[in-house]
Formats: C-alpha cells, structure tokens, sequence
C-alpha cells in the first residue's frame, strides 16, 4: 500500500526524522532530509535533481537499478550496501524502500542506516573468534596425555571467556591429563582477566586434567596477588622445560 500525504508537509515530516531519507522519483532525487545531509556531506540543492544511483559502485547499479523499479509497487527488502560521499568516502549501510505517493507524484522513499561501526565490531570479532579458535587448536601434544597450550599476545575478557568454553573441549578431544598453560607470549593482563584465565584451571580440575602455569610474569603474578588472587592451589612454575621435567620427562636444553 502506498501513502498519500501532502509533499510540503511530509517535507517537514522527513526533517524530524534521526534516520537519513531520500525520497526519489524517476530515478531523480525529489528531497533529502537533514539527517541524510550530515550522512553525504552535502546540502539539499547540490543533489536534488541528480540520480539516486550517483551514491552506489558501478557494479551494485544494475542491481539497485531493478530494485528501484519493483520498490514502486512494493517495499524492497533490507539489504547491505557500500555507498559513497560526496567527498567520495565509502560509508557501509542498510537500505529500505518503499513506495509513496507524494501530491500527484509516484515516488519512492529510502531510509539509510549508517552500519560503518557495526561492520567493524563484526569484522574484530570474526577475527578474534579466528585467533581464539587458532589458538585453542594449538595446543600441542608432548607426550601421550599431556599437550601444551601457549598463549600469546594480548589477552582480553572475552577471549578469555572463549578459552574457557573452547579449552576444556580441545583437551577432552586430545585425552589430556596434563595441560601446561604458557603464559611466557602474554604481555597485557587485567585483573578480571587474569581471574578468568585461573578458571580455566579449575574448570580442567573438574574434568580430571592438571594444569600447570609456566611463564607467568613477575609482573602479571605480583598484578594477581594484588587483587586477591590466590594462586596457591595452582602448580606454577618458570618455563615449559622445568614442567616438562616435573612430569618425568627428561628435556634437552
């Protein structure tokens, strides 16, 4: 179903609105509200009058193009697109359209959400999820049941969290008793970090595998012990070679 509303006062309408608007008639832009101004970096004379297709890559015109002809009869579905400025600066966003009857005019109205910064937070976690999985996928057999997992660079909340679910699951799909949990790559650690890196060690004591912390920083130990960490009921030790040793394995320097 389409509107029918007054263009001068939809106008008005459209300015009130956070979410920029771009209303459009055969393939000509009638009106831009505020909101889309501030998105394009423009003022409403320089686009009004210029194809809605200006703001697409070449190789989405086609696409938009059929789309536009089918959103006069009915709205278009979401869908995720790269558009650009005026000064010619990409902008990730989410487009929806439908039909509208301004005055004696056909036309079609589009609502654009900028998703720049939600494409960056999906883009960081797919990539800490790679890491995390790289990283739980590493942990290297030594000997029958015991395996070593070394971790490396910067470590926080939530890829601790995700070693805790992912860690047990390795362990158990490697029939590890002992698991050595090498610290020696870790530069940064906060405190409830640190708390929930320790409970992967209770977590793996539950299942029946002894964990041993090699490599822990002065620093990073003297960091826990400040928070009321207590270490204690955990086998610590210097590097990889001297837990090996523990374990009855004779170690080449």
């Amino acid at each position: 179903m389409t509107d029918n509303i007054s263009a001068i006062d939809y106008r008005e309408v459209m300015e009130y609105s956070l979410d920029p608007l771009i209303i459009h008639s055969d393939h000509k832009i009638i009106y831009i509200n505020k909101a889309a101004e501030q998105l394009f970096m423009t003022v409403k004379e320089a686009v009004i009058g210029g194809s809605p297709l200006d703001i697409f890559k070449e190789t989405s015109k086609s696409s938009i193009r059929k789309r536009i002809a089918g959103a006069y009869s009915h709205p278009a579905d979401v869908i995720e697109e790269t558009v650009y400025r005026m000064d010619g600066t990409a902008v990730d966003v989410e487009l929806y359209c439908h039909p509208l009857i301004m005055g004696e005019t056909k036309a079609i109205q589009t609502y654009i959400k900028d998703i720049t910064d939600r494409k960056k937070r999906e883009a960081l976690q797919k990539e800490m999820e790679t890491e995390i999985n790289e990283l739980s996928a590493t942990i290297v057999p030594v000997v029958e049941e015991i395996g070593v997992l070394p971790l490396g660079g910067k470590i926080d909340q939530e890829k601790a969290a995700q070693l805790l679910d992912l860690v047990p699951v390795k362990v158990h799909e490697q029939n590890i008793t002992y698991l050595i949990i090498d610290f020696s790559g870790v530069y940064t650690l906060d405190n409830v970090v640190i708390d929930s890196l320790f409970r992967i060690s209770s977590v793996l004591a539950m299942l029946g595998v002894k964990s041993i912390i090699t490599g822990l920083r002065a620093e990073l130990a003297v960091e826990a012990t400040s928070q009321g960490i207590d270490l204690s009921p955990f086998t610590t030790m210097a590097t990889v070679k001297e837990a090996l040793s523990y374990l009855g394995l004779n170690v080449k320097a």
